[in-house]
């Protein structure tokens, strides 16, 4: 069961349910990613509401490292979300919302 208070929710992906969560090391691993120079940056980046598939693959994967899965982004980029593309959507919302604050609404 994810811990919201934790930053973690909990995703359908390649017919699984999975846990993610943007630990510290996965928030660093985004920065780099995206050349983000700090935390506040790498938000910034997400509240502009664009998101390429690529951006999705890295932010689900980090989110999937952060809880202790040993996955690839390439492996990420085969995993199947319900919901084709609006799934993976909702899971990324989710996820940063959990993380910077705020519902996956609002994001």
């Amino acid at each position: 069961m994810p811990n919201r208070h934790r930053g973690e929710i909990e995703a359908e992906l390649g017919g699984e349910r999975r846990t993610l969560v943007l630990t510290l090391g996965a928030l660093a691993e985004l920065e780099s990613a995206f050349g983000a120079d700090d935390l506040v940056t790498l938000a910034e980046r997400f509240e502009q509401g664009r998101m390429s598939a690529r951006d999705a693959i890295k932010v689900i994967g980090c989110g999937l490292r952060g809880a202790g899965a040993e996955i690839s982004d390439e492996e990420v980029a085969r995993l199947a979300a319900p919901g084709g593309a609006a799934g993976y959507v909702r899971i990324v919302s989710e996820l940063l919302a959990a993380t910077f604050g705020g519902t996956a609404a609002e994001e």
